[in-house]
């Protein structure tokens, strides 16, 4: 059986998916537009005050499963570095104001989603990190899967 793993030959790419939820608050604004535009092209998400959500990430790592524990990762050591990466830096901010990254660039859920790749994926020594999809209410949320 050398050589064999529990699916045949060659390996296999499992992808195991953690989620978490974290609350932020955002506004979008473009300073190249006109109060006009901004008010046309954001509609009420352009009120200076913010506004908030609850979103619901979901971290997609793939990898093959490891023979000697079964499994393609530690999923206590993924939820570790979720939190620590992206919930202890964005729960309960107003993203515009208090991450540095998001004074430039509109935090749009889209632009949000890449931010949080860009924060773990270095993180990951364990498989590779396949998909970051993030819901900003229940019925809207996006999918990135790297550059």
């Amino acid at each position: 059986m050398e050589g064999k793993n529990l699916f045949g030959e060659g390996s296999a790419v499992i992808y195991v998916t953690r989620r978490a939820e974290f609350s932020a608050s955002h506004y979008y604004h473009n300073p190249s537009f006109t109060a006009e535009e901004n008010r046309r092209v954001f509609g009420k998400c352009n009120n200076p005050h913010g506004h908030g959500h609850n979103y619901t990430l979901e971290v997609t790592v793939g990898g093959e499963i490891d023979p000697a524990t079964g499994m393609v990762l530690n999923i206590t050591e993924l939820k570790r570095i979720i939190e620590s990466e992206v919930l202890d830096l964005m729960d309960h901010k107003f993203l515009n104001k208090e991450l540095l990254v998001f004074a430039e660039r509109i935090p749009t859920t889209e632009n949000i989603a890449v931010e949080i790749w860009r924060l773990l994926a270095p993180k990951l020594t364990f498989g590779k990190l396949h998909r970051v999809r993030l819901y900003e209410t229940p019925d809207l949320y996006v999918d990135y899967f790297g550059e």
